[in-house]
């Protein structure tokens, strides 16, 4: 199955995709944290055959629920309107620490490594899922 992850952010959203035998989580695109995200979401979803949809949940480091988390479950809770695919939810703690490490030594300006670490935090969260799901 393809999966579509997604680190959402009120400003900037990372999506990123997965092959069928999900094994290879690639980053895809940032959106825009527009009215157009859900449109954007679900013209990946048809056109990428997505079969569910991963979000990113902005644990605290103490596993406790800030206020972001609460937003992404109202974002989950509109993106249910408009795709009729199971969402599944994965801690992401870390994983815009570890886009940053693998950015670092890319040659590019930190203007082009800001543009495409939203999208590299959503593979680092879709990694994560598909290595504990293959693990249970």
């Amino acid at each position: 199955m393809r999966y579509l992850a997604i680190d959402y952010g009120t400003k900037h959203t990372g999506l990123a995709i997965c092959d069928p035998a999900e094994t290879i989580a690639s980053p895809l695109a940032v959106a825009d944290g527009s009215k157009e995200l859900l449109k954007k979401i679900t013209e990946v979803v048809e056109s990428e055959n997505i079969g569910a949809i991963v979000v990113g949940l902005p644990l605290n480091m103490d596993d406790t629920q800030g206020q972001q988390v609460k937003i992404v479950f109202r974002f989950a809770e509109q993106l249910k309107q408009v795709v009729h695919i199971p969402i599944h939810f994965q801690d992401e703690r870390l994983s815009s620490f570890s886009a940053e490490e693998k950015l670092a030594s890319a040659d590019f300006s930190r203007k082009k490594k800001k543009k495409r670490l939203d999208a590299i935090a959503a593979a680092e969260i879709l990694e994560t899922f598909l290595e504990q799901k293959n693990a249970r």
